[in-house]
């Protein structure tokens, strides 16, 4: 059975813990998968697994390679709510997540700054990770 990695994601990032709790004081539950929501509030989280390996001799683990898009009005904030997803996820080993454990996350490429023109007042800092997911059972 292939394992829902966005949603074992999303429900770590929506859950309090001490390292959860700076970047749901900032984002509240605007996280979105796949993409941010027409006319969603910010600051907010988007992303979605763009890729990744899974073990073809352990079917329980996964590593999907994950882009996450930090969203503000401004670019200052676009970076808090990065610094705060980085807080986060960077170095996470063995949290139980319902019945997963996200067993590594790893940041792959140091956020982008990014800004829209076709969009107005949207900044976004782009950054990846490879975050490997093993089945409990």
């Amino acid at each position: 059975m292939i394992t829902d990695t966005n949603a074992v994601i999303r429900s770590y990032l929506t859950t309090s813990s001490t390292k959860v709790d700076p970047l749901i004081a900032l984002v509240s539950d605007q996280i979105y998968c796949p993409r941010l929501k027409e006319n969603a509030t910010l600051p907010a989280v988007s992303y979605f697994t763009r890729g990744g390996t899974s073990n073809p001799h352990i079917e329980k683990i996964v590593s999907p390679s994950v882009q996450f898009n930090c969203w503000a009005d401004n670019p200052i904030d676009a970076r808090e709510v990065y610094r705060a997803l980085f807080n986060a996820l960077q170095g996470i080993q063995m949290v139980k997540v319902g019945s997963y454990y996200i067993m590594s996350a790893i940041e792959e490429v140091q956020g982008q700054d990014l800004v829209d023109v076709d969009i107005p007042n949207y900044f976004s800092v782009l950054v990846f990770y490879e975050i490997m997911v093993r089945a409990d059972t």
